[in-house]
């Protein structure tokens, strides 16, 4: 197929910090998102975010440096592009970031260079939510004008080929141990309560997904000692969706903990900092005696799989 006449397959996601510049203009650009922070008043909006930024950056700075210096999301998506660029045929694979480049606007830049028309948007979270999943298509439809024929995938958290590449994650995580001495939380990234009371269908898919992926496990004869669903990344003094995830360790005093990051399709700070490094210490304090963190599906070859079988591309 001539490159002139080829789709294209656009990966969405929020993006992650290369570096301290990058970090500042993703918390920069994330708490200007009218779908993050929910104010009417974009003047009010940008005043909140100059402060959090702020406040918050040489913190969240070495926060990055424990791991790096850099969110893993960057080399892992390029490695994702780079993968579904050699196994598609019938489309061209880009990555648009919502908050740090590569911008919406750069690849659409290189889609009409390449004359391309037909485009799918594939953002990359497996359950909806208005602080994702539409702000990311919000941002790439605003930049591209109707210039193009858009195919939007839903979410696809039932999608039976990604769901075996999670539980994959999972038992290879416990294969040197047993599983049934194992409690598995699946950690979601929390919402504020008042979003999902105004529609967000988030909490209600996250629930879902544990139960799809809790039946696969007993499918596949894997048990563990029980499996639990919590949520991290609380900030501020408000309501946020139940049970927090460093309430719910506290369960497990004297035992081991698996987690798997299911609000996560891509590895980032959330999972290499927070997850592995934060909540440890909080596992450690509480005294769980192994706690381990599954790897998300990454660029794993069933996920790519996985792609093709949710976009129906070849």
């Amino acid at each position: 197929m001539s490159q002139v006449s080829k789709k294209a397959l656009v990966l969405l996601n929020m993006g992650g910090a290369r570096n301290k510049n990058e970090l500042k203009m993703f918390l920069t650009n994330m708490f200007n998102d009218k779908n993050i922070l929910t104010v009417k008043s974009n003047f009010l909006r940008s005043m909140i975010a100059k402060f959090i930024v702020t406040s918050r950056l040489n913190s969240a700075w070495e926060n990055y440096e424990e791991i790096g210096g850099f969110s893993p999301l960057n080399p892992l998506t390029e490695k994702l592009v780079d993968k579904l660029n050699k196994s598609l045929q019938e489309a061209e694979t880009f990555q648009v970031m919502r908050y740090t480049p590569p911008f919406a606007n750069e690849c659409i830049k290189q889609l009409k260079d390449k004359e391309i028309k037909d485009v799918i948007l594939l953002p990359l979270y497996p359950q909806y939510s208005t602080t994702t999943t539409k702000s990311s298509l919000e941002d790439f439809e605003q930049a591209a004008k109707n210039e193009f024929n858009l195919t939007i995938i839903e979410p696809f958290y039932e999608n039976e080929i990604y769901n075996q590449a999670i539980i994959n994650s999972i038992t290879k995580e416990v294969s040197n141990a047993r599983s049934e001495d194992f409690n598995l939380i699946f950690s979601a990234h929390g919402l504020p309560q008042k979003i999902v009371d105004a529609g967000d269908p988030y909490e209600k898919q996250v629930n879902d997904h544990v139960e799809i992926l809790s039946k696969l496990l007993e499918k596949r004869g894997v048990k563990f000692k029980s499996i639990s669903l919590a949520y991290q990344s609380k900030v501020g003094p408000m309501k946020w969706l139940e049970p927090a995830l460093d309430k719910e360790l506290e369960k497990y005093t004297d035992d081991n903990v698996l987690i798997y990051p299911i609000a996560f399709i891509i590895d980032n700070s959330e999972t290499d900092f927070e997850l592995s490094i934060e909540y440890k210490e909080e596992a450690d304090k509480v005294g769980i005696k192994d706690y381990r963190v599954c790897k998300c599906v990454n660029d794993d070859d069933i996920f790519i799989e996985a792609i093709k079988d949710i976009t129906k591309l070849n």
